[in-house]
């Protein structure tokens, strides 16, 4: 029953991938992965560029987080504006795929695409990447801190485990305080269950 409340959550990359598709003779290298934070998505984009210092454009978009609690970036990076880096982040917002960095990497053929063409290739070069990308589940987590009799401890671990809770901090004093974490989907429930426990007398509160 916990398990089937545990809904809340979204996809995000589980791996780094890398896939090279060719438009007239231009190699398109995109490489796509994991990044929660924006440092972390700049991380990654400049270690593609160590990786192929020769590359004519480094094209990426990045996506930190999900639903309405993001942080997006994009970057034609020398290519005519509008033509890559918006076409990329449009794939990218379409996936519904959170915490995710795409870099394209084109080595240049010799023959131009033409902002259509090259709108076309980048567009492309995400999509492939992105459904050749490995996933996972990221829950939400809420956090909470709670103030306990020690006649209501074991009872209380007991059941934040069953509600799948990470305890993160604990102080024993007169009384016992827990900090504690829970998927988001769970909170009311877990709250509503710790209520009837101690017939009121233990009242949890939200910290984020």
């Amino acid at each position: 029953m916990i398990a089937e409340m545990i809904s809340e959550g979204y996809s995000v990359p589980s791996a780094t991938i890398r896939i090279e598709t060719i438009v007239l003779k231009s190699r398109f290298i995109t490489t796509a992965g994991f990044a929660d934070t924006v440092d972390a998505a700049k991380t990654f984009i400049q270690r593609v560029r160590h990786e192929m210092p020769d590359a004519d454009h480094h094209v990426y978009a990045f996506r930190v987080g999900h639903g309405t609690s993001t942080v997006e970036g994009m970057s034609d990076d020398g290519e005519p504006s509008g033509t890559s880096g918006p076409p990329t982040l449009a794939v990218v917002r379409g996936s519904d795929i959170g915490d995710i960095v795409v870099v394209t990497t084109r080595y240049f053929g010799g023959a131009k695409l033409g902002t259509g063409g090259l709108s076309r290739a980048y567009g492309t070069a995400a999509r492939e990447v992105i459904a050749a990308l490995p996933l996972t589940k990221k829950l939400r987590w809420s956090s909470y801190a709670v103030d306990l009799p020690y006649s209501l401890y074991e009872l209380t671990i007991r059941l934040l485990e069953a509600y799948s809770a990470v305890i993160t901090d604990q102080t024993f004093g007169t009384n016992v305080s827990v900090h504690f974490c829970v998927p988001a989907s769970l909170g009311a429930a877990l709250i509503e269950s710790m209520t009837q426990l101690s017939s009121g007398k233990v009242l949890p509160i939200l910290l984020d």
